[in-house]
């Protein structure tokens, strides 16, 4: 299971979603409540960390497997997101500016184009998640310095 030490604490028991599982769960356009997540056992959160997401053979199993997971799980519904939007953190070409303003704002350096490309993917996806989430940007600076030595 690939965590990051900054959510060792909250993610380790998966109690709350991983990062590897957000953004797999963002690129099958599908938004998962905690709610809906602690309604599944910890085999199934775990099997939704560690499934393959590399192929789009892989991506439609993993959706499937989410879908069927909500609908026996859950008392909700499954609520969809738009898969189209992802330019933030996949393009390396640029550092986006909510993760350079949430930098500003914790009083950081912001990447540079160079650590910014030099960083995964996953690991961009967090920067950029971490700093739309009011709730979760006190993890904003404990990825940085994990990521960046900020």
């Amino acid at each position: 299971m690939t965590l990051f030490e900054f959510e060792r604490d909250f993610a380790g028991s998966l109690r709350c979603i991983p990062m590897l599982a957000r953004m797999k769960l963002d690129l099958c356009g599908i938004k998962l409540s905690l709610r809906q997540w602690s309604r599944f056992s910890h085999e199934e959160r775990a099997t939704l960390v560690d499934l393959p997401f590399e192929n789009d053979a892989d991506k439609e199993a993993y959706r499937a497997l989410l879908l069927t997971l909500i609908e026996t799980r859950t008392d909700e519904p499954a609520r969809f997101l738009a898969t189209d939007s992802f330019e933030e953190w996949e393009k390396a070409h640029t550092v986006p500016d909510i993760v350079a303003t949430q930098a500003i704002r914790d009083g950081i350096r912001e990447p540079t184009l160079l650590e910014w490309r030099n960083l995964t993917p996953l690991q961009r996806f967090s920067l950029v998640k971490l700093s739309r989430c009011s709730h979760e940007n006190a993890n904003f600076r404990p990825a940085m310095r994990e990521f960046l030595g900020r």
